[in-house]
């Protein structure tokens, strides 16, 4: 990201030693969908400390300062995705789901998918970004895209875009793309968005990258550019998917109370339950909370009861995102439970949408 093009978007922070830049990075506040709601979120990227300067903990001097402003700006989460996950997770942040980027042959999307009965039409139209909206509300993550987001975007990865509807219906998909001459013959084509409403605009999107194969030997997916669903593990005629790890996206919960009463929640879940809240460690005294979840609203109250179920910060952003689908997956993560019908009523209330994150920044 280049910071130059974000000049009037994201606040940036820079420390100085003897009139000399030592480090520095940049805060965008951004809300980010969970539960179907918007809830506002510090992204952070582009953080670095010179050389000679690491070390003395001032990257996690400029970390608390570049989150500051953004906190005082209405900020309850932060975002991050960064290589360094170990430093991330010591200051709170914790990865709610693994990040892939996908690789297929275009031969073998052109045998496995059909367009069927869908038109497909080059650039944006109208309700292209409403559609987007509204598919991103589904996940947990995914950016409430401002409205300078797409043309940086575009312009930033000399993008393509495409959308997908039936006749007489709007539009049920979207992609973008980028094409890059190969030095010898070809092109490479990379996918930077998918954004389908069901599984056979899905289908149709799969299909019409396939048609590129006459000059495109493989189709790239940039990492998080699929939705974590196996649309190419079902219904590939032949499985040669490339799979390649990524440094995850990380969340860190930054005001407890006001991420619970800002998040989206099921009207059907009822539950209240005594919860703890700290830091790893044996030295650490966590906070105690009242969770109630009744009609669609959430609120966070301090009570002086034991928790039922304990977890630390970074715990409680997995949960927050959806990352546990199932009990199970908590227990492993190291959750400590009084009984497994708290933890199974505590999993239930961020069933309803996985963790995605399409965005990039």
């Amino acid at each position: 990201m280049c910071t130059a093009d974000l000049h009037g978007h994201a606040d940036v922070r820079v420390a100085v030693r003897s009139g000399k830049v030592v480090a520095g990075g940049l805060g965008l506040l951004i809300p980010q969908y969970f539960g179907g709601s918007p809830v506002p979120s510090a992204l952070l990227a582009a953080g670095c400390v010179a050389p000679e300067e690491r070390g003395d903990r001032l990257a996690a001097r400029m970390v608390h300062e570049r989150l500051r402003p953004l906190r005082e700006r209405g900020a309850v989460i932060s975002t991050v995705s960064t290589l360094s996950n170990g430093h991330a997770r010591h200051l709170g942040w914790q990865a709610p789901a693994p990040v892939h980027a996908h690789a297929v042959r275009a031969d073998d999307l052109k045998r496995s998918f059909t367009v069927g009965d869908f038109h497909i039409e080059h650039g944006d139209g109208p309700g292209t970004h409403a559609l987007q909206r509204n598919l991103a509300r589904r996940w947990n993550a995914p950016l409430e895209r401002p409205t300078w987001w797409q043309d940086w975007k575009n312009a930033k990865n000399n993008l393509t875009t495409y959308r997908f509807h039936r006749s007489g219906q709007p539009t049920a998909g979207w992609l973008s793309l980028t094409t890059n001459r190969r030095e010898r013959h070809g092109t490479d084509l990379t996918v930077h968005d998918f954004w389908a409403d069901d599984h056979d605009c899905a289908a149709a999107m799969l299909a019409f990258l396939g048609r590129h194969h006459s000059r495109t030997e493989t189709i790239h997916f940039r990492r998080g550019a699929l939705p974590p669903a196996p649309l190419l593990l079902h219904n590939l005629h032949r499985y040669q998917v490339t799979t390649q790890a990524w440094h995850p996206w990380m969340l860190r919960i930054l005001d407890p109370q006001g991420a619970v009463r800002l998040r989206g929640w099921r009207h059907d879940i009822d539950l209240e339950l005594p919860i703890e809240i700290g830091q790893a460690g044996p030295r650490t005294t966590p906070h105690r909370y009242l969770l109630r979840i009744r009609a669609g609203t959430g609120d966070l109250t301090p009570t002086p009861d034991e928790g039922h179920v304990t977890r630390t910060t970074g715990q409680f952003a997995v949960w927050y995102a959806g990352g546990w689908r199932s009990p199970e997956t908590a227990r492993l993560s190291g959750v400590h439970i009084r009984s497994d019908a708290a933890l199974a009523g505590l999993l239930e209330a961020t069933a309803g949408e996985a963790p995605w994150l399409p965005d990039h920044f």
